[in-house]
């Protein structure tokens, strides 16, 4: 990483383990913290916002006297992907309400602080719109080829 890690760097380190998680099947435990640290040249807690990230995302959990444990079976993708998904898997139009935060949390088994995160960045690539009173609504389908 660069010598002055720009905002956002633990996305980009979270991104780089689950590749790798994702090419080495046989991977069960993540590098402690500090090996992790040293290999991608950034600081404990930009490690330990990526591996939230990816805790939030179902591939790895913490497992006390072990460290960090890749979780296998279920959905490898993204929460962006899956959440992104729910609008083709529902069946949902231009104009028709995005289910609500708890339905999403309780669906993807992921916290609303997660889940959150996954609808901002939704709403800021032009796919779901807030509406007074009425919650969030497709504003856009999603193309096959662009994800956010």
């Amino acid at each position: 990483m660069p010598q002055g890690s720009p905002r956002g760097t633990y996305l980009i380190v979270a991104e780089s383990l689950r590749s790798k998680i994702q090419a080495e099947r046989g991977i069960e435990t993540l590098p402690s913290e500090a090996d992790l640290m040293d290999s991608h040249s950034v600081s404990r807690n930009t490690i330990r916002r990526a591996l939230k990230v990816l805790e939030a995302d179902g591939v790895v959990e913490s497992a006390p006297g072990i460290g960090w444990r890749v979780v296998r079976g279920g959905d490898r993708r993204s929460l962006v992907e899956r959440m992104t998904d729910v609008i083709r898997e529902d069946s949902l139009s231009v104009g028709d309400t995005y289910p609500s935060e708890a339905k999403l949390c309780e669906r993807f088994g992921a916290s609303r602080t997660a889940v959150r995160r996954v609808l901002a960045q939704m709403e800021g690539n032009g796919l779901l719109a807030t509406v007074h009173g009425k919650g969030r609504t497709v504003r856009a389908l999603p193309t096959a080829t662009a994800r956010p």
